[in-house]
């Protein structure tokens, strides 16, 4: 299973209210299938900064009253970390101050030149405190407003020197700086909170929770700053001729409810569920997903194929985080509490299990070995994704060959490993004409190998 990167939300209102924490909480809560390794809320009042942040989910960190907590704005970050160590060093927000410039920063993405800017501004007098590449684009904006006395003229000259994935959340004063790379790696959105207020966040499902209503996708290269509950400056400061938006953000990390980039995510799931359909053509008894990663695709099989969608699998949703199993035994336990097959749906049967992705393969060979143990006749896999063959640099937990089955592998002995009668991906030209994205306005270099930066 892959985890997820990272998650960002920003709020203005027009006025201090008791309410903004709230919103960020569960603006923050609802992108948790982003990160659930540490999760913190900034808020700048008239009393000062509020900050609070911590190891573990949304509802462990923020378990005390709010009620008292005012403000007109704040941010706020979910972290799985893709760059720079899990502890609570390395938590977000990150508070940034160097020569009474102060301001709070959360980052969804991964800066590859990291190594390069931190040495330099080290060299400057910056100190840098944890190991995350997100502190290094607060400390390098700090120098940059230094020379332009702008923030836009300091973000510009941001985005001619990050390179990577990085879609930002600044809190400066009473501001809030929003920007998203020029490329378009990592999504960003802007919405209207009712009665008075904006909201800026990684999903337009951040949105949704707050009944707010989604306005648009911040563009790759450029900045929007909000105060006071408007909208003060939107500027497209890159714009490059080809954009490079994660397709992995459709096939695996968004909620299928998101809308990214002015396409609905659950609808991008469902087309490549039909397009599997006709390319598998598998003679089977039913279609059954992978709960919960493969429901979308799988009803997308089953209304093109013309099975029936029954369910196999019944996932424990009260599981909680996965930790460290100490030995075989265990494993195989919880594997067995994570998942129970219906045996009365799956004894003798021919199934065809649809799911989103193979990464290294162990979850997947583990979940057909149980489906054979219920008395399945068959098993045959579908895949969403196509065989992801290279390491990703720009937020994604895979950055060697070794963890990527398909890397080494071709797909019978992918298949013969699993322990599945067959397996059928989605191919590149799938994803493309799901997504209705051009190939070339796409990152697929964990597909291809090729890299766009």
């Amino acid at each position: 299973m892959i985890k997820e990167d990272c998650g960002v939300v920003g709020i203005s209102l027009q006025e201090d209210s008791p309410l903004i924490f709230d919103y960020l909480y569960y603006a923050l809560y609802t992108l948790q299938h982003r990160g659930q390794e540490s999760a913190g809320i900034a808020i700048n009042n008239k009393e000062g900064i509020f900050i609070q942040k911590g190891m573990g989910l949304v509802s462990e960190v923020f378990n005390k009253k709010r009620e008292s907590i005012k403000g007109d704005v704040g941010i706020g970050h979910v972290r799985y970390s893709t760059s720079g160590e899990s502890n609570l060093e390395n938590c977000q927000p990150s508070l940034i101050e160097k020569e009474d410039e102060l301001f709070i920063l959360a980052h969804n993405g991964n800066i590859v030149n990291y190594k390069i800017i931190k040495k330099e501004l080290e060299s400057k007098g910056h100190i840098i405190n944890s190991s995350s590449d997100s502190e290094i684009i607060g400390h390098l904006f700090i120098e940059r407003l230094k020379e332009t006395h702008d923030i836009t003229g300091a973000v510009a000259r941001l985005m001619e020197e990050l390179k990577g994935a990085y879609s930002v959340v600044m809190l400066y004063k009473n501001k809030i700086v929003a920007f998203r790379d020029p490329l378009g790696i990592r999504p960003l959105c802007i919405g209207e909170l009712y009665p008075k207020g904006l909201i800026i966040a990684s999903e337009s499902v951040a949105i949704d929770t707050l009944n707010g209503r989604l306005i648009r996708d911040i563009k790759p290269g450029e900045v929007v700053i909000l105060e006071f509950g408007n909208i003060i400056e939107e500027k497209h400061l890159v714009k490059l001729e080809h954009n490079s938006h994660c397709m992995f953000e459709y096939v695996y990390f968004a909620r299928p409810d998101s809308v990214i980039d002015g396409r609905s995510v659950y609808e991008v799931r469902m087309a490549i569920g039909k397009l599997l359909a006709q390319k598998a053509k598998i003679n089977a008894d039913f279609v059954s997903p992978m709960p919960d990663s493969g429901v979308t695709f799988a009803i997308g099989y089953a209304i093109s194929s013309g099975l029936p969608y029954i369910e196999s699998l019944i996932k424990n949703r009260y599981v909680g985080r996965t930790f460290i199993i100490p030995n075989q035994e265990e494993r195989e336990l919880m594997v067995k509490i994570k998942l129970n097959p219906i045996r009365n749906n799956i004894d003798g049967k021919r199934i065809v299990l649809v799911d989103d992705s193979i990464v290294r393969g162990t979850t997947s060979k583990r979940v057909v070995n149980i489906l054979r143990k219920a008395g399945a006749k068959e098993v045959h896999l579908c895949i969403g994704c196509p065989p992801l063959i290279s390491p990703c640099y720009f937020g994604v937990d895979f950055t060697t060959n070794d963890e990527l089955v398909a890397s080494q592998k071709n797909i019978a002995e992918i298949s013969k490993i699993i322990g599945a009668d067959s397996i059928t991906y989605a191919s590149i030209d799938d994803i493309v004409k799901a997504i209705n994205i051009e190939r070339d306005d796409l990152c697929i270099s964990c597909l291809t190998g090729i890299y766009h930066i």
